[in-house]
């Protein structure tokens, strides 16, 4: 088995030079074996406890590769509820609303039509990473010799279209403007879970790219500017309030205002900031490092709670469920709610959304603009073989600033400041940079340019 499909927060590859469904039952057999031990002995005649939930996207390979994986669990003795082809934060729901041990996402997210993989996560919809038993799900699914074993458990199909509805919908309040909304569905899972939960609202929906087939009109990225185009045209074109654009498994989401201009995910977070502290004042809200400062203003502003948190799903909950935070944004556009399991959720961000624009008389475009206050390049890559040196290097170079290392090197001083962080899995750094205005925004991100090189296109 490649064991470079094993990243930091799930399992992903080329299928099937990298991840075939040889692989994905080994891997069914160790996630299986490994959140059935994580029950406590008072757990484990619940009903449900010990079944496992898997699901798939639509790419093509999905449907085999998620039949290998269920018969490698079933070969450890786990019964297994089959709950379809749906969008990962169903898979959140259904762990939490079944009360199974955990769940499997057969999913690639936002990687291009070759590529599948696995988001694994315990029960409660914990997220299992490496340093929540990837590892050890890795070390079981290696030593397998073969893919042979008596089933010796059963498969349960399961819909959970209309209880996860009713679940994303009691967000909604009421109120609801007859808005004209734009969703590009990126051929991904949106495509079917968009209607299904929206399609009887009384706002205008306009889809872009529903078909999901496996095959991807543009890549389901919603944070490269190029996926971005056909969306924006048509939200000029058909004067619609307001577009978003899903990832792959429509976990994230793009917002982009009725002029096509984008709204940064930090921002988006910003400006959930006083909705979400009007129903609960003085809680504590979760943003990624890489966010603009005008986060951590919006929430101190509003009476909350600021609280800084490293990149990544994982750290994200952890840290919300830890500190009974109300919301967290990152600037990947995923958005977590406590309500939620403590889990992101793309639909739930979309309802939030037109809750915040029916609750304002002024278009998003002119809610967003007090909190475009500072000049920031977003994130940049650069693609560096010794990313420990670039960074100390960086570090020496602007040693006069605030420094800490929550992840990778943060320096800040008083008009600017900037993150720079290591891929997990790429000789890339990726580079955060925000200043009080443009002109030094240019001037700092050259003098960075001079000792990282030329960005690159990832």
């Amino acid at each position: 088995m490649d064991t470079s499909i094993f990243k930091a927060y799930d399992v992903r590859g080329l299928y099937p030079d990298q991840l075939d469904e040889q692989a994905a039952w080994k891997i069914g057999h160790g996630a299986a074996q490994f959140l059935r031990s994580l029950l406590r002995g008072y757990e484990r005649g619940q009903a449900n406890a010990q079944s496992v939930c898997v699901s798939r996207d639509m790419r093509t390979h999905s449907p085999s590769l998620m039949a290998a994986l269920i018969e490698g669990m079933n070969a450890t003795g786990a019964n297994v509820i089959d709950i379809g082809m749906i969008d990962t934060p169903q898979m959140y729901f259904a762990i939490n609303h079944l009360g199974t041990c955990g769940g499997v996402q057969v999913t690639a997210s936002h990687n291009g039509a070759k590529y599948n993989g696995f988001k694994i996560s315990g029960r409660e919809a914990k997220p299992i990473g490496v340093d929540t038993g990837l590892k050890e799900i890795q070390h079981i699914a290696t030593a397998l010799l073969h893919t042979k074993g008596k089933s010796a458990g059963s498969v349960e199909k399961c819909d959970l279209t209309s209880e996860y509805k009713e679940h994303v919908l009691k967000f909604l309040n009421s109120g609801l403007r007859p808005l004209k909304v734009v969703v590009d569905a990126s051929n991904g899972m949106a495509g079917k879970m968009v209607p299904a939960i929206f399609g009887d609202l009384p706002i205008e929906l306009i889809g872009m790219n529903f078909k999901h087939d496996g095959t991807f009109k543009h890549e389901p990225n919603p944070l490269v500017e190029a996926n971005l185009a056909e969306l924006k045209d048509t939200i000029v074109s058909e004067g619609a309030d307001v577009g978003v654009c899903f990832d792959g498994d429509a976990d994230r989401l793009m917002v982009v205002d009725e002029k096509g201009v984008n709204i940064g995910c930090d921002l988006l977070t910003a400006l959930m900031v006083p909705y979400f502290l009007a129903n609960h004042p003085g809680s504590t809200i979760i943003y990624d490092l890489r966010s603009s400062h005008v986060v951590q203003e919006e929430i101190i502003k509003h009476g909350g709670t600021p609280r800084r948190e490293r990149v990544g799903h994982a750290f994200m909950k952890k840290t919300l469920r830890d500190s009974h935070a109300v919301f967290g944004g990152e600037l990947s556009g995923h958005f977590y709610y406590s309500d939620n399991f403590y889990a992101d959720s793309g639909m739930i961000s979309l309802v939030h959304m037109l809750n915040i624009l029916s609750q304002s008389e002024v278009p998003i475009s002119e809610l967003v603009a007090p909190l475009r206050r500072y000049a920031t390049t977003g994130e940049v890559n650069f693609e560096i073989e010794d990313k420990d040196a670039a960074m100390k290097g960086l570090a020496r170079k602007y040693s006069q600033g605030q420094y800490d290392d929550l992840d990778g090197v943060t320096i800040q001083f008083k008009d600017w400041w900037f993150n720079v962080r290591p891929s997990n899995t790429e000789p890339l750094l990726r580079l955060c940079i925000e200043a009080r205005n443009a002109e030094l925004l240019d001037e700092k991100f050259e003098e960075m340019k001079n000792v990282l090189g030329e960005p690159v296109d990832h």
